[in-house]
């Protein structure tokens, strides 16, 4: 994988940008993406490309040596579907920096949490009914239940892609915790996977 200034990156589901911005800001040649353009002032010259997880062609937006997609997934319906098309914009060799709050964590049900454990269908109205101040995410509409052992499979289904490491991304010294079936979805409050793409077939030395 490319290194250093140069390094060709693309910030999926970008938000305000600050994540492709501090890459930006060392050198790194940056690509944001998402749905509406909300990047801040900072960063609004740099490259945008305007993109529906849910419904399009990811590899349209190119190839990159680096990925990044922060606090995505728990957001789309179609969690699944982007990453199994990850390697479609992933240059050989190249990583994904993927990281979303788990359901099943103290904080899955986000600005609503603790309540997400009455479940999605009812732990929100609860919350309305008991707290009553407004609310931000509703489930199955802006906020999806996610599992880090649903995604992990579906990255290993994908013969191209290799998981490189998986960790708390608040506590990566307890990585150990991601091992453990079940244990995992309840003490990993972020989950962080780094995944790479594998060579292809030709492109290694002496080819």
């Amino acid at each position: 994988m490319v290194r250093g200034a140069g390094l060709r990156v693309l910030d999926l589901g970008c938000g305000h940008g600050l994540i492709g911005g501090l890459l930006g800001d060392a050198g790194c040649d940056v690509t944001f993406a998402d749905e509406e353009d909300q990047v801040v002032d900072r960063y609004s010259g740099a490259n945008f490309r305007k993109v529906d997880v849910n419904t399009e062609d990811l590899s349209l937006l190119g190839q990159y040596d680096l990925v990044i997609c922060s606090n995505v997934l728990e957001h789309i319906p179609s969690s699944e579907k982007l990453i199994e098309q990850i390697d479609q914009i992933l240059k050989p060799g190249g990583r994904l920096y993927l990281t979303w709050t788990n359901w099943l964590s103290p904080w899955g049900g986000q600005d609503y949490s603790p309540f997400h454990y009455l479940g999605a269908r009812f732990g929100h109205l609860v919350f309305d009914r008991v707290i009553g101040r407004p609310r931000v995410h509703t489930p199955y509409v802006t906020l999806f239940p996610t599992y880090i052992g649903r995604v992990l499979r579906t990255v290993r289904a994908n013969a191209g892609l290799r998981i490189v490491t998986v960790l708390p991304r608040y506590y990566p010294e307890l990585r150990f915790i991601t091992r453990i079936p079940v244990v995992r979805e309840f003490a990993t409050w972020n989950c962080l996977v780094f995944v790479e793409k594998l060579p292809e077939k030709g492109d290694g030395p002496g080819n």
